[in-house]
């Protein structure tokens, strides 16, 4: 079930929100130097094992530990667990061998396929605003990635190539999940769909043992480990921002992750955004805020009609 505001404190969102993002492009940047060594399989399963115990942690502190975990759609979760695994293992792979403002800029396109996944499987009405913000956002992605589509300069274009079709995939799988996520909230407590993700995930990447893992060094092991403890403390951190703020108040700051993927990149990994991921980046983020604007008109629109039908509501 969706969680209920507890109280409109907007300030607490918004400060919960921008750290959560924060936390998670941190969280990124460690990945990103740690597959350097590791194999993203392997960074999967450090990124989704340590972030149980901080879960569970959570969840016993808040009381929610019996009936938050209580599922009546388990398959559902295994489902929700292929796509995000997928997508993170996608992300992951992407992390290694592009720039982070641009594995973050072209994570954007993530509204954007979930628009059009609407269309196909939920069969939901998307009209002109909708799908100008979708064709805007792509042409944003175009922009973004354009640099690497032409293979002429030697392996890092390959290399990179290969980055751009990995982030763009994990971002359309991404897309996916969220409408299976749609449908799960109507049975789910969203602290079942957290915990099994991290479960079914941590599993699933055991899979690719086969495929090369290695033995992390020391260093690499701290990041993995600290990643994944991070990445769970800004899954709590993100899940209890809506718990004092609306989703819709709370999307747009969605798009501070370029800001902070910029300042990252600059400071650790002396990447310098350039001009077509910038450009790129904004019509994207122009497209993304006016299906969050349009997502919130249609919401008002149904709370009145929802007055009128239900005087006592």
């Amino acid at each position: 079930m969706p969680i209920p505001l507890i109280e409109h404190r907007p300030g607490t969102a918004v400060a919960l929100k921008l750290l959560s993002v924060f936390l998670f492009m941190v969280m990124s940047a460690m990945i990103k130097i740690a597959v350097r060594e590791v194999p993203s399989g392997e960074a999967v399963f450090f990124r989704s094992f340590f972030c149980i115990p901080v879960i569970l942690a959570w969840l016993w502190q808040t009381g929610e530990l019996r009936h938050g975990l209580v599922t009546k759609n388990p398959m559902g979760h295994v489902w929700r667990g292929l796509f995000g695994t997928a997508a993170m293992t996608l992300t992951f792979t992407g992390l290694g061998l592009l720039p982070l403002p641009e594995v973050t800029a072209i994570g954007y396109a993530t509204p954007l396929f979930t628009v059009l996944f609407a269309i196909f499987l939920l069969n939901e009405k998307v009209r002109a605003i909708r799908m100008t913000a979708v064709g805007l956002g792509l042409v944003g992605v175009l922009i973004v990635i354009w640099p690497n589509l032409t293979l002429g300069a030697g392996d890092m274009s390959h290399a990179a190539l290969m980055g751009v079709l990995a982030i763009l995939g994990a971002s359309l799988v991404r897309g996916l999940v969220q409408i299976h996520i749609r449908r799960m909230v109507q049975t789910e407590h969203t602290a079942a769909i957290v915990f099994y993700f991290s479960l079914t995930a941590t599993v699933l990447s055991l899979l690719t043992v086969p495929f090369g893992w290695v033995m992390p060094s020391p260093e690499n092991i701290a990041l993995l480990v600290g990643a994944g403890l991070i990445g769970g403390v800004a899954q709590i951190l993100m899940t209890s921002a809506f718990r004092f703020g609306a989703a819709s108040m709370l999307a747009p700051f969605d798009y501070s992750s370029l800001i902070f993927a910029t300042a990252i990149g600059f400071v650790i990994f002396s990447e310098i955004p350039t001009w077509s991921t910038v450009a790129g980046a904004t019509l994207v983020v122009a497209g993304g805020v006016l299906i969050i604007w349009r997502e919130r008109q249609l919401g008002l629109e149904r709370g009145r009609a929802r007055a009128v039908t239900d005087p006592k509501g």
